[in-house]
């Protein structure tokens, strides 16, 4: 399985603190069945200033690090782009690092505040579009006003952004409100990405074992490789220069674990 989001560089934001703490979420995603995962720090103005140059500068050093304590897990790396007026000049200064090229647009992790869709939202995010940037938005089924009214994703639905559902909320892990509307996603077929989010080993760990078994049982193992693996695969394929992302076991012994 890919992991495209992940909170794995150490003293970079709210996921772990130390290079040990890094290492054992890498060990935890690889021993759950993940191949691929891209670390996604958040870029967020005046709360975690990262930016594309300091992120890299951190992912090389936990990249050899994994290398050296042979972890069978390669990263790759982005952000996680809380949506605010800076993203125009953020972009237009290549603050932001992206996944890759699909189809002719970079692909962008976006992040709506986890209260409420900010007015103007669908604005910038045709602008972005305009620009070639297609917005993968973060697990907008954690979003309460989403939970209250599953129709304001509709708009980003239809300005064709991309969707990312986080495994836990599939099964239970954020509460019932936001697994009725992770499973209502998956009913509509709505999701692009199903990914972690992980944060650290216990509350929030980088594991998409469960969510994959779930979304196989109810909706099939084709969908659950197309949401954890061909999609992901396609959309960071540049970050690995021709290297196979095809999965190193069967999907199907992953289901049958």
């Amino acid at each position: 399985m890919i992991d495209l989001h992940a909170h794995l560089l150490p003293g970079v934001d709210d996921g772990p603190d130390t290079l040990e703490q890094s290492l054992e979420l890498c060990r935890l995603a690889a021993s759950s069945g993940t191949t691929h995962a891209i670390c996604t720090p958040h870029i967020h103005p005046g709360r975690w200033e990262n930016t594309r140059k300091s992120i890299q500068v951190k992912f090389a050093k936990l990249q050899r690090a994994v290398a050296q304590q042979c972890i069978p897990l390669h990263l790759g790396f982005a952000a996680e782009v809380r949506l605010t007026d800076e993203i125009i000049t953020q972009i237009t200064n290549n603050q932001i690092p992206f996944y890759g090229e699909v189809d002719g647009y970079e692909i962008m992790l976006l992040e709506f505040p986890h209260s409420h869709i900010i007015p103007g939202s669908d604005k910038l995010v045709q602008w972005l579009m305009n620009r070639k940037i297609r917005p993968l938005i973060a697990h907008p089924e954690r979003n309460k006003q989403v939970m209250k009214d599953p129709a304001l994703l509709q708009p980003f639905i239809d300005a064709d952004c991309w969707l990312q559902v986080t495994a836990g909320s599939i099964i239970g892990a954020f509460g019932d409100g936001a697994q009725t509307i992770a499973r209502q996603l998956l009913d509509d077929d709505a999701i692009t990405v199903i990914a972690s989010d992980g944060h650290n080993e216990k509350a929030r760990p980088p594991v998409l074992k469960e969510a994959f078994t779930h979304t196989s049982e109810v909706y099939g193992v084709e969908r659950a490789h197309r949401l954890m693996q061909s999609t992901p695969a396609s959309i960071i394929s540049s970050q690995f220069h021709g290297q196979s992302l095809a999965p190193l076991t069967p999907f199907d012994s992953v289901v049958s674990e």
